[in-house]
This record gives structure tokens, sequence and C-alpha cells, in this order.
């Protein structure tokens, strides 16, 4: 930056000399001291600019050496003596604005100090409020873009290369903490505790040794090696049990007590991971069933044993089994759990259901809070379907029989024995028959739906395996008027 000619640097800067005796005096604020310089001294600060600075930036050289012996060089002026000085911290824009001037125009002002406050105010104002709108829009993208990536993320394949998220493809360590859980035995005392899941399998292989008689089977998941006992008991010649959590140590000790060992062989790893002592078995059985069915993804590993070790003419059981789905209407459980946010203790903590409610609940529903007939979603038969089947979207139409607010949809699965069998074996886990550990599987709505009986509940339902943990599970419902998304973890 220079000053147009030698003559005009000179006149400027005695100009400034003149000037820099205003700032001698204690003086409250730059307003104060402009309209000072105006009134004793004749001198308008904006006219200098208009006269001898080019651009915003020149104007900051004089201002930083006003205080200084006009005759230093110019690269002195970039230093400024007062430390923080008020007037290099005021903006051009402001400058002029006090003045009653924008820059671009640069008229000569006579406003007084109220009016070029009240001015500078106004200006202010409306920088702030461009700011905030500004800031709103950003922050409206930002969410706009939040949504984005949760979709990207709920919607994405779960394809790795060339499985589909099998739970065959985790890593010993990755899938510790699963095993780890079936190592502790009070998990086991409440599955053989649960009389309508034992006493199904027991009733199965025991009134029907027709179909284990001299048969080679393997038990997949085999916990404390009941089912491979029963199978023993009911006349197969063979029985290989597999389980990878630590109980299968306590099995081997059953086995022993029980004088089965000459039958049962006990392995301790991934069905996936070992190599079997037998090329073909003629029957898996497995009790692979989890929450809402599919939780835990176990069914994958006796589909990776069906289609590796499964004999032309043999079976997998169960064998078959489906998924239903009921409306409930229970505004009570539906205050305990979600309008409860509204007021705890007297705070205001309604935030908190954006978080609970995608968490589906498993417990056990009463039969009266049912406001419509079931429909089964899904059925799969265990000797045929596909890896890629256990992931599956739905229409489904829930025929209400009560006029009530619909607080929740309930899902639940039932069991069949049923190929090759004459005494053929099922059971259920929905609200109206003994329960089991299983209990049902609950998806609150955050806002309830008003129903009418007769009418017709239409829906859309997805069933994927969480990306990052093929054991878990993403349940996402359509409604006419929602999309609502539930995690089982």
């Amino acid at each position: 930056m220079e000053f147009q000619r030698n003559s005009t640097r000179h006149s400027y800067a005695k100009q400034l000399t003149r000037f820099s005796s205003v700032f001698f005096r204690q003086l409250s604020s730059v307003p104060t001291a402009l309209q000072h310089c105006k009134v004793d001294h004749h001198i308008t600060l904006v006219d200098l600019i208009r006269k001898h600075c080019k651009s915003t930036l020149m104007f900051f050289l004089p201002q930083s050496g006003i205080r200084i012996n006009h005759e230093r060089n110019c690269e002195d002026f970039l230093r400024p003596v007062v430390q923080d000085d008020p007037l290099l911290q005021t903006d051009p824009e402001e400058l002029c604005s006090i003045e009653g001037l924008s820059v671009s125009q640069l008229p000569v002002s006579g406003a007084g100090s109220h009016d070029a406050l009240l001015q500078r105010a106004q200006a202010a104002e409306e920088r702030a409020r461009f700011s905030e709108e500004a800031l709103s829009r950003a922050m409206e993208d930002l969410h706009k873009l939040k949504l984005l990536a949760q979709g990207l993320v709920l919607n994405a394949e779960t394809s790795r290369s060339g499985n589909l998220g099998t739970v065959a493809e985790l890593q010993e360590d990755e899938d510790e903490a699963y095993f780890s859980s079936y190592g502790h035995y009070g998990i086991h005392e409440e599955m053989l505790k649960d009389t309508v899941r034992t006493e199904s399998y027991r009733d199965f292989m025991y009134c029907n040794p027709e179909v284990f008689r001299d048969k080679v089977v393997l038990d997949v998941g085999c916990g404390t090696g009941i089912l491979s006992m029963f199978a023993a008991r009911a006349g197969a010649k063979k029985v290989i049990a597999v389980d990878q959590s630590e109980i299968i140590y306590q099995a081997m000790d059953i086995v022993r007590s029980n004088k089965l060992e000459d039958k049962i062989t006990l392995i301790k790893g991934r069905i996936e991971d070992i190599n079997l002592p037998v090329e073909k078995v003629d029957i898996i059985i497995s009790e692979w069933m989890g929450y809402f069915l599919l939780f835990e993804s176990m069914l994958d590993s006796v589909l990776y044993a069906r289609d590796l070790y499964l004999a032309d003419g043999g079976s997998v059981y169960p064998d078959l089994c489906n998924i239903s789905l009921a409306a409930l209407g229970d505004p009570q459980k539906h205050q305990d759990r979600i309008g409860f946010w509204d007021d705890v203790y007297g705070f205001n903590m309604a935030c908190m259901k954006k978080a609970v409610v995608p968490e589906a609940l498993v417990e056990v529903v009463k039969a009266e809070t049912l406001i419509s007939e079931p429909v089964v979603i899904q059925t799969i038969d265990c000797n045929r379907v596909c890896l890629s089947e256990l992931e599956f979207s739905s229409d489904f139409c829930l025929k209400i029989t009560n006029t009530a607010d619909c607080t929740a949809v309930v899902g639940y699965f039932d069991i069949f024995f049923d190929k090759g069998c004459d005494n053929k074996v099922k059971f259920s886990t929905g609200p109206k028959v003994t329960k089991t550990h299983w209990k049902q599987t609950v998806f609150l709505l955050e806002r309830p739906i008003s129903v009418q009986a007769g009418e017709e509940l239409r829906g859309k339902i997805t069933v994927r395996k969480n990306k990052k943990d093929p054991r878990s599970l993403l349940v996402t419902f359509n409604f006419p008027d929602r999309k609502l998304t539930y995690s089982l973890q």
C-alpha cells in the first residue's frame, strides 16, 4: 500500500498529527472520540477515508500509527502504540455507520451522536438477524444430512464378499461375547425349566422313534446336552454334539453320568470352524430360536451345517416355523414406558423417548390387551430356506377386533416338528398360551394409532440383520403415516 504522491503523504501526516492530539484526552468511546474530533478540531475521519484511502485495508495503516511521530517510516505505522486500541477493533463499516454513511457511498454526515449510535445498533441488529437465519439454515441442512446418513446405514445391504452378513464370517474374538453368555449356568437352567420348549423336543423324539432309529444325529449348539440325550434314547445310532461355550465341559460330565458316552460325542468349537468325525449326518437337531425367532442368528449356523453335512433325504428339526404379529391396546403399559418421560420428578425428559422407543421390549403380554387378530408375516422351512431369505419384507393387514388406541405391535413365533412324523408336535410363544422364556417381542408406538373395530391396520415390516452385528436385528415398520425402526440386541 502507498499514498498517491509525496505531497499527499505529507499533508495527510500533518492531519494525523493534529488528529492524534485527541487521544491524549480520556474519552469514553469511539463515537465520543469521533464527535470530539469533528466539533473541536473540525476533522471528520470519514472524509479522510474518502479522500486518501483507496481500500478498506488502507484505512488501517493511518489508524495504527496515529499516536506516533508522523516523520517515522511508513512501516512503523503498522505497529499499534496502544495495546487493544478501540479504533483498531472497530470495523470501517461501523465507523461509517456512526457518521451515517455506507463505505460505498461515503457522503458527508451531520448526524448527532445519539442518532449515530442508534444507526449502529440497527446495523448490528440486522447483521445478527442475517447470521441467525444462516445458522438456522445450516442446522436444518445438518439435520437433513444426519437423517440421510441414518437412512444409508439402516438401508445398506448387509452383503459382504459372497455371503449375506453370516455369523460364519465372524472371527472367534468377535463372537466371544455371544458364546460367553451361554457359559453361565443360569441361562441353561431357565431353558431347561421352560417346559413348553423342552417337553416339545422330548415329545417329538420319543413319540417318533422311527425318525431316529439307527440314524446319525448332529446337535448344533448342544448346551447341557439334553437334546442329544433325548435323541440317543429315541434310538439314534450316533449323536455328535457341538458347542463353543464352556458349558460343553459340563455336558461331557452329564453324558458320562448317564452312561451315554458310547453314543454321544461332544466337540467344543463353532460348527463353522470344526471338522466332524463323519462325512454326513441324517438328522440335525437344534434349539436355535431367539427372541422374535431370528435374534442371535443361530439359524445361520444350522443352515451352514445343513448345507455341509446333511445327507440326501435327511432333515433339520424343527423343520417349520413362522412369525406372527398382532395389535396391542395397553394405555397403562404405554404410560409406564413412554408417557413416564414427560414428567420425571418434576423434570421434562421427553427427549428420552427418541432413545427409548426404538428399543424393542421382550416381555409377557396380557392376552386381554390384544385388539386384533394375529397375522403370519413369514414362514420358514428349515430344510429349504436360503440364508438370504432370513432377511425379508412383508406386507401385513391386522383386522381390528376392539375400538381402541393401538399402542404397540407384538411379535411372536410358532414351531413345528412335522416332516416324516406320525406324531406331529408344535408349540407357540404367543400371548394366549403358556408362557415360555422367549416371552413376546413388543414394538411400542411413540404416538398411538386410533383404530375402530372391524377396520384394518395395514403396514409393511422389514426384518434384517444389523450390519455391525449380524447376531442382532433391525425391524422396521412402515405405516401410512410413519416409519419406525427398532433394534433387538
